[in-house]
């Protein structure tokens, strides 16, 4: 071990004598998840070597911390948090927290007088931070934690110039992706299925869609986008909409595996195979993609990477308040199966 300084060494001291960031040593200090074990390793050194003790009682009382994270789920019709979303979610979260000692609140925050009473509950000390998922456009809750000083990061963006930290998927490159795929596989004819277009991520899936239509040179025809809600039903309802508008499609691509689902009943009923008469790509790689008959090809979001990220963030903004937002994209990867 090193000599020790003289006087109480400091968080702000171990930071600059591991070469990290004053939160990276916290995440330490809390054996918080999302640390490699190389920089852990250098922290713990550093520790050692300045005799740094923490005072985690002193540190609590004095920032009143409440040892836990609240996941606001921001989607008005309740019937939608038991899509395989949330469940998702919801798990990638807990399992990013779980070596924080932080408990993880669930609500339900979908009017204007849930979105106060959920402020004053947040500004009441009884919760160190907010994880926020299904944001819609127009929702103005980001920005009422923001000008509270919430340590907040959300799971995808209100719109393509977000003033608060969010982790997301590549919602156009994956999108982009599986309509090439289609295409490289002969399909000519390709419609797609959206999500609620007041969500940014589906705009960004419907925006990919476009972009790889336009560099094959084929038309991006309105009338071959019909919106949905990601549901399993609005999927259904939507591919027998343009199995009407357009009888010969061959291609689709779905805003979710469970919008894909919807559209494989729809092509069932219509007597369509899959994939010989049309080939079906959804999006996320849910376990329902297994279980679909046939197995569904999709564009898998890293959802354990976004669980991981959000609450890394999340952490080094509790940390640091000043520190700057963020925002971390992250890649898909398109998953071939039966489907297409």
């Amino acid at each position: 071990m090193g000599r020790q300084r003289p006087g109480t060494p400091t968080l702000e001291e171990v930071a600059a004598r591991a070469g990290v960031g004053r939160g990276t040593v916290s995440r330490v200090i809390n054996n918080a998840a999302g640390v490699r074990e190389s920089t852990r390793r250098a922290v713990q050194r550093a520790i050692a070597e300045l005799g740094y003790v923490p005072n985690l009682a002193a540190r609590s009382l004095a920032g009143r911390r409440a040892d836990a994270v609240a996941l606001v789920m921001t989607e008005p019709d309740w019937r939608m948090v038991g899509e395989p979303f949330f469940a998702e979610i919801t798990r990638s979260l807990s399992d990013a927290l779980a070596d924080t000692g932080m408990q993880l609140l669930l609500t339900l925050v979908r009017s204007d007088t849930e979105r106060r009473r959920f402020l004053g509950y947040a500004r009441g000390g009884r919760v160190d931070g907010v994880l926020m998922t299904s944001v819609h456009a127009a929702d103005p809750l980001p920005d009422m934690l923001a000008e509270a000083r919430l340590p907040t990061v959300l799971l995808g963006r209100r719109s393509g110039d977000e003033h608060v930290s969010y982790v997301d998927a590549d919602n156009v490159g994956g999108a982009r992706s599986a309509v090439s795929h289609l295409l490289a596989g002969g399909r000519t004819s390709i419609a797609t299925i959206t999500g609620p277009l007041d969500v940014f991520a589906a705009r960004c899936r419907l925006r990919g869609y476009r972009e790889a239509l336009e560099l094959a040179g084929l038309p991006a025809e309105d009338s071959r986008v019909v919106e949905g809600d990601f549901t399993e039903e609005s999927g259904r309802r939507a591919m027998a909409e343009l199995l009407e508008r357009h009888p010969g499609i061959d291609g689709v691509l779905a805003a979710s595996d469970t919008t894909a689902a919807g559209a494989l009943a729809a092509l069932r009923a219509a007597g369509r195979r899959v994939p010989d008469d049309v080939a079906v790509i959804g999006f996320d790689d849910y376990p329902l993609a297994q279980r679909t008959e046939p197995r569904l090809t999709t564009v898998r979001q890293p959802m354990e990477e976004i669980g991981r990220a959000m609450v890394r963030l999340l952490l080094e903004e509790m940390e640091d308040p000043a520190v700057a937002w963020r925002h971390v994209i992250l890649r898909t990867r398109l998953v071939v199966r039966e489907s297409a």
